[in-house]
């Protein structure tokens, strides 16, 4: 999910119209033609030992894998090709670091890198345990279906306030910097409800308390259809005198990360699955306990939680029988 600070939304915009010409050679068209440098990059310093890079999708080009950051020459992230932002951390405080971001296709194919942008990390305040006051005044705006405008008041912090995070129920979704007040939040899906929050953050990583919760509904509507994992199957198998329920199933396509799943077993839940890290690429899969009883019948589907806090449609339903 792309979410772009509100006075950058029209760079953003017309960056979106910049394509890439003839990188990685491929005179017959796009089929063996490297992916072209992201476009849209800023950079954001989230406290004294992090940043924020975030970037727009290439576009008009299938397969791209994976994003490659790199600080300087140096790579210091990937991750797939549906995120587009990353949280740089281990910095040093009061250092100025440049930034690129590179495409990888899934055949192996780098692009050139995006334009350099720089961030500078403030200095680290010793023995700061203050934290900023809490966002005073939040608001929201729909602007359509798939963004709404979020501003609040600014905190307050003795040492001063490096930014602000903005939250989706409990799921983190946004970093602004500290001298702003109002964002533009996008990829979200019609005809849902949300609840934002926000919390100001300093040098030293200290949060302050969140904001009074804003509500907000994009118009239009939704299915779920859209959002549910796909290609969703289900097996058995039997080990140590035990059955199991294996779960294999693809992603949602959804402009974000995945990292949790909720698993329903016969109407009810059963499960959450959730990964510390970076999720597989591809298919996913997954194995849990039913019980030592052979001929037992099971209904079972899953559903995601979105890059946007919500959560998506369900999967179809699978049926299995234990020893079956």
């Amino acid at each position: 999910m792309r979410r772009v600070p509100w006075p950058l939304l029209p760079v953003c915009a017309a960056l979106l119209l910049v394509t890439s010409c003839g990188w990685g050679g491929g005179a017959d068209g796009d089929e063996g033609r490297a992916p072209g440098p992201p476009t849209g990059v800023t950079a954001q310093a989230g406290s004294a030992t992090s940043v924020h890079v975030m970037w727009n999708a290439v576009p008009d080009t299938p397969g791209v894998r994976a994003y490659q950051v790199y600080r300087g020459t140096t790579k210091v992230e990937e991750v797939p090709g549906s995120q587009h932002m990353v949280d740089v951390t281990r910095l040093r405080p009061s250092t100025v670091y440049a930034f690129t971001v590179r495409a990888r296709d899934s055949a192996g194919r780098l692009g050139p890198p995006s334009r350099a942008v720089r961030a500078r990390t403030p200095a680290l305040a010793a023995a700061d345990r203050s934290a900023p006051t809490r966002p005073s005044h939040p608001a929201g705006r729909v602007l359509g279906g798939r963004e709404v405008q979020l501003s609040w008041g600014a905190s307050r912090d003795d040492r001063g306030v490096v930014s602000y995070d903005v939250y989706q129920g409990d799921a983190k979704i946004h970093t602004v910097g500290g001298d702003q007040t109002a964002t533009v939040v996008t990829g979200l899906r019609p005809g849902t409800g949300y609840v934002f929050t926000v919390r100001a953050r300093d040098a030293a990583e200290n949060v302050s308390p969140a904001s009074a919760p804003v509500p907000v509904t994009t118009p239009g509507t939704d299915d779920g259809r859209g959002t549910a994992p796909v290609g969703f199957a289900a097996t058995t198998h039997h080990t140590g005198g035990a059955y199991y329920i294996d779960l294999s199933w693809d992603p949602p396509r959804v402009d974000g990360v995945v990292t949790e799943y909720r698993i329903l077993l016969d109407g009810a839940a059963a499960t959450s699955l959730v990964w510390g890290g970076t999720p597989p690429h591809g298919r996913a899969g997954y194995s849990f306990y039913v019980g030592r009883t052979a001929g037992q019948e099971h209904r079972v589907r899953l559903r995601a939680r979105l890059p946007d806090g919500t959560w998506g449609g369900w999967s179809a339903q699978r049926t299995v029988t234990t020893g079956g």
